[in-house]
């Protein structure tokens, strides 16, 4: 039996790791078919239909959908129902590129919080002032407060603008203007230093009686907030996920009053340009939002031989909660008669100016002044000085030493300065702009607009409206030449004699190069 016991050892101890092996190769192969059956049963599954990738759910139910899309068609968005259809999606067809503007109506129910409008004083025509209201109300804007004249004011295009929803229309009327001339302003000190000056000053003034105006209608509308912009300065939400201005403002603080939003000025490429919004994507930033060093350590290389950093003001504009008592402080703040607001500045949203984006634009705001001023009056009808400039070579100068000046002082062109200042961070690309105009141009927003309102103007009489932009435009409808005149003399003799201090936030510079900063 020992030998026997003996001769069997090996055979035992040999077939153990023999079913050993095969036992783990059966759990291997286990490991590795079920997962792989797993991953090919749900891809069939997923084929026919039966279940949703989450991926290609645009707006889930239980929360808002981005200002302006509507929720019944959002299904409709993702849904091929033949192949024609999917390449349409894919922006593989004559459709658009962009889809997601694709059936929206833009309507803005009372549950989207906070309800904001913006207010202007415009006399630009439909090119401008179009894409304006539609950017920003992809934004998050819900009414716009828009008081018209010269342009803006004609029959062809007001009829347009009318057509919009939430867009309500002031225009300068001789009823308008006696309204506004009994207003509280005129017999207070805050804007008195501005009162019976023409060009800057007499626009100053006016903008912010519409402002005043505006306050009231807001209060009536039930809004929230309010701001007042130009039809060339668009609001830029940094800091946002959904890029949003609803949600930047939802998120300040009860207790605060006023958002300043630093101000960006474009930085043209290019001396043809056209459509800015569309063509424009590099802009300086503001001093506010760059270090100190970097500022003055740059100055001269940013400035180009131009009197400051900014060709215009450098103060940005700032929203405002719609309050009790509360009141315009200029163009470019608010106040309240009762308190001094509570204002914070934002770290990276901002205001985006697309100031003499256009050669032409240096003739037309030459044409806003009503008289031709010498040079040695220039300063009583422009607060910057850079707008002086501007207007004396667009006044005594011939079309090419006009052309020859834009280049040197308006357009960047040199491509090396331009990434060096890029690289420092005193310039930056934004393009969200123009996606966005891209997206709501492709999706027909503008022309379907002014076709619905060619039933009762003429396609040819919009036309050229919108693209006219040599008309000048007169300051007051129905204003006569002796009482022009007299405006003119009387502003002569306030600016002789007033030295007052301006306690309405006027345009202001960025600050300068001098030895305290250095």
């Amino acid at each position: 039996m020992a030998g026997l016991y003996s001769s069997m050892r090996p055979a035992s101890s040999s077939s153990s790791p023999q079913s050993s092996h095969l036992f783990n190769s059966k759990i291997l192969l286990l490991l590795t078919l079920l997962p792989l059956s797993l991953a090919l049963f749900a891809f069939v599954l997923q084929w026919c239909g039966e279940i949703d990738d989450p991926t290609t759910r645009w707006s889930p139910k239980d929360r808002l959908e981005f200002p302006g899309m509507d929720a019944s068609t959002s299904s409709e968005r993702i849904t091929c129902k033949s192949s024609s259809s999917c390449a349409e999606i894919l922006g593989q067809s004559r459709s658009v590129s962009f889809p997601y503007f694709r059936d929206w109506n833009f309507n803005y129910t009372a549950d989207l919080k906070p309800k904001i409008c913006i207010t202007t004083s415009t006399s630009a025509g439909l090119q401008q002032i179009l894409p304006w209201i539609f950017y920003h109300k992809v934004i998050g804007v819900s009414s716009f407060f828009l008081f018209v004249e010269g342009k803006a004011a004609f029959p062809a295009v007001s009829k347009v603008l009318e057509s919009i929803p939430d867009v309500k229309l002031i225009y300068r009327t001789r009823e308008l203007e006696e309204q506004q001339a009994k207003s509280r302003i005129w017999n207070e000190t805050w804007l008195s230093s501005f009162f019976y000056k023409p060009c800057n000053y007499e626009l100053f003034v006016k903008q912010s009686l519409n402002m005043e105006m505006a306050i009231v209608m807001a209060r009536e509308a039930n809004m929230d907030w309010i701001l007042h912009l130009d039809t060339d300065e668009l609001i830029h939400p940094a800091g946002t996920r959904e890029y949003s201005l609803r949600k930047l403002l939802s998120d300040v603080p009860k207790h605060v009053d006023m958002v300043v939003f630093p101000n960006y000025e474009s930085s043209v490429e290019r001396d043809d340009i056209k459509d800015p919004f569309s063509e424009v994507s590099l802009f300086k930033k503001n001093y506010d939002h760059l270090p100190k060093d970097t500022y003055f350590g740059n100055y001269k290389e940013s400035t180009r031989g131009n009197p400051n950093y900014f060709l215009t003001y450098g103060n940005g504009k700032s929203a405002a909660r719609v309050q009790h008592h509360h009141r315009p402080n200029g163009a470019h703040r608010w106040h309240n008669y009762m308190k001094s607001p509570k204002e914070i500045k934002l770290d990276e949203a901002a205001v985006l100016h697309y100031t003499y984006t256009k050669f032409s634009d240096l003739t037309s705001r030459r044409d806003r002044c009503g008289f031709k001023p010498k040079k040695d009056d220039v300063k009583r009808c422009y607060m910057l000085e850079f707008y002086r400039s501007a207007f004396i070579i667009a006044s005594s100068a011939t079309e090419e030493e006009m052309l020859s000046w834009y280049r040197e002082h308006v357009v960047w062109t040199d491509k090396t300065l331009n990434m060096k200042l890029t690289r420092k961070g005193i310039l930056t690309r934004i393009h969200a702009p123009m996606v966005i105009m891209q997206g709501l141009r492709e999706a027909g927003t503008f022309t379907s607009l002014i076709a619905s309102a060619q039933s009762t103007s003429s396609g040819a009489e919009i036309l050229s409206t919108v693209t006219n932009n040599n008309t000048s435009s007169t300051t007051f409808e129905g204003k006569n030449d002796d009482k022009t005149k007299e405006v003119e003399l009387t502003g002569q003799k306030v600016l002789e004699a007033s030295d007052m201090v301006l306690s309405a936030v006027p345009l202001l510079p960025p600050p300068t190069m001098n030895d305290d900063d250095l």
